[in-house]
């Protein structure tokens, strides 16, 4: 998987507001897209990550990206996890990826093959289908999900963004 490449094709069973529906890379044409990865349901650092996501998805809706989570547990496993209040007090209604197959975390280079999870992996897809941003972390980080909005935002902008650059401000000269 590289920078500028097309991202490969996927399809996968997901948790959707409760329901189990399979989705696929083609559902998301002409769309801009977020994949996150996340080891496993029932952990410590994951929910962190998921809450944020969740927390930021007008954001990034307002700004047409798709939010996708992704990790190598099942449905029922997510269905499960997300029920627990005390974890998730807030619904999730984006969609999670149950990569139990691990083909999509294959497909993105992102899989631990001897441990069979994903590490921790941001992915940012644009509107033509093409990478624009990749970032793996090993499991026990977690990755902040206002710098992915920011990342897409500035890539959105078609300008020269600053490490430090928001949506609204001005261009690197």
């Amino acid at each position: 998987m590289m920078i500028g490449q097309k991202a490969p094709e996927w399809k996968a069973a997901a948790y959707v507001g409760g329901e189990q529906k399979e989705l696929k890379s083609s559902d998301f044409k002409g769309k801009w897209y977020v994949l996150y990865w996340y080891p496993l349901d029932f952990t410590f650092v994951c929910p962190t990550e998921i809450r944020g996501f969740q927390a930021l998805l007008p954001e990034f809706t307002a700004g047409g990206v798709a939010v996708i989570g992704v990790s190598t547990d099942s449905f029922y496993s997510h269905s499960a996890w997300f029920a627990d209040r005390k974890t998730f007090p807030a619904e999730i209604t984006h969609p999670v990826l149950a990569d139990t197959g691990h083909q999509v975390s294959r497909a993105f280079g992102v899989l631990n093959e001897d441990a069979g999870i994903a590490y921790r992996a941001t992915v940012v897809v644009d509107d033509k289908g093409i990478i624009r941003s990749v970032s793996i972390n090993d499991t026990q980080v977690g990755r902040s999900p206002a710098e992915v909005l920011r990342t897409v935002e500035a890539f959105q902008s078609g300008g020269l963004c600053g490490a430090d650059w928001h949506k609204g401000e001005k261009f690197v000269a």
